[in-house]
């Protein structure tokens, strides 16, 4: 199994990158946050990597941060989520907010993620909760219900769900509701 692999980006697509070790070019899956934050990297990439393995493929799954690959595999092994699901997930918010919502039991923070139902929200609290519960609280499922709260006055105001989490992921998640909004509109009207 492939744990981790350090080389140069010869090509990058929407979906994936080829990472170019020892004269060997390796497909690996990204996610668009990674994908994004590669473009900042030097000439070297190391990337943590998860290999999946199935009957008629073999994929490579590619993370900047080793918290991101445990998280990934932690999602992966919810019954009815798979590896492209678990990227999506992945891409739209922080791991920091996704444990948030999941160890509050917010199934609707969940189920706003493109391709999520409820009924796999509840499995993915139910399966994950416990795993992932340590030293959060009921003050930070306020913090969640708050970013919701942005999420939909954003919303409301005409910008995407898209536009809207990634604005979400570069403000602080310890700032109240309001001041949240006004950093939001901020970076947005610089687009």
């Amino acid at each position: 199994m492939i744990g981790s692999l350090k080389g140069k980006i010869a090509l990058k697509t929407e979906k994936f990158l080829i990472l170019e070790t020892g004269g060997v070019g390796y497909k690996v899956k990204v996610s668009g946050d990674t994908m994004s934050k590669l473009n900042k990297t030097s000439d070297q990439t190391m990337l943590w990597i998860h290999t999946h393995v199935r009957e008629d493929a073999l994929d490579l799954y590619g993370f900047l941060e080793n918290v991101e690959l445990e998280f990934f595999e932690m999602l992966i092994g919810v019954s009815g989520i798979g590896p492209k699901g678990a990227l999506t997930i992945l891409g739209v918010a922080s791991i920091e907010t996704l444990k948030k919502a999941i160890s509050t039991g917010d199934i609707s923070y969940l189920t706003k993620i493109s391709g999520i139902g409820k009924k796999t929200a509840e499995k993915i609290v139910i399966e994950l909760r416990d795993k992932i519960t340590n030293g959060i609280n009921e003050k930070e499922g306020i913090s969640l219900q708050g970013e919701l709260d942005v999420m939909e006055a954003l919303k409301s105001l005409g910008y995407s769900q898209n536009e809207v989490r990634e604005v979400l992921k570069k403000i602080s998640p310890n700032t109240d509701t309001n001041t949240k909004v006004r950093e939001a509109l901020k970076m947005l009207g610089n687009k």
